[in-house]
């Protein structure tokens, strides 16, 4: 690697299948949203990563709803870290949300929702586990409650494993993925102002 190379970080994307298991075993993510004068806000959810999407849930008077109802553009973000078992990393996800409030919806989510990454990773839940996913399950289960869904548009993810393979010099050039316009235009365009290229 060259002095300057550790500073691409658009090289090393999670595959699909480590996208998945990491969004499928993490316990939350941040979600984040802009405010009517212009503040990006988060504030940290517990999630679940179904058919492609996040979902989340709060309550309808929560300023994250008005909000998103005035723009639905907003991302999430999930750490390696949400997912003790799952690759290490980052994923953000910039897209929109739709907000749910009909009971079709709520009647997979509540318990998915309540079972954790547990009961999404197919695992089996303690009785006592059991019972306590059942009463947040109830517990969830409010008139003022909605549930949001955030679609995807794009994907911005760091794979560190790959990265930390890079550094020793054991990642296979295959496994890099394409520089993104950061790393391939504006970099350059910096390190030149700078007087470094």
């Amino acid at each position: 690697m060259s002095s300057q190379d550790h500073e691409q970080v658009s090289i090393y994307p999670f595959s699909e299948e480590d996208r998945e298991d990491l969004l499928s075993k993490a316990r939350e993510c941040v979600f984040n949203w802009t405010t009517k004068d212009g503040w990006a806000v988060g504030v940290v959810h517990a999630f679940v990563w179904h058919d492609g999407r996040a979902w989340i849930t709060c309550g309808t008077h929560r300023h994250r709803v008005s909000a998103i109802r005035r723009d639905p553009r907003c991302s999430v973000v999930v750490s390696g870290i949400a997912a003790p078992d799952g690759p290490n990393g980052a994923i953000t996800i910039k897209g929109r949300a739709i907000i749910h409030d009909d009971e079709e919806t709520k009647r997979w989510f509540y318990p998915a929702l309540a079972r954790g990454p547990y009961g999404r990773a197919g695992g089996e839940l303690t009785p006592e586990a059991e019972e306590a996913a059942k009463a947040f399950e109830e517990r969830l289960d409010s008139p003022l409650r909605v549930i949001i869904e955030i679609v995807p548009e794009k994907w911005i993810t760091l794979d560190s494993d790959k990265m930390a393979k890079d550094t020793a010099g054991e990642l296979p050039d295959e496994e890099r993925g394409p520089p993104l316009e950061a790393d391939a235009k504006r970099m350059p365009e910096e390190l030149q102002r700078r007087g470094l290229d």
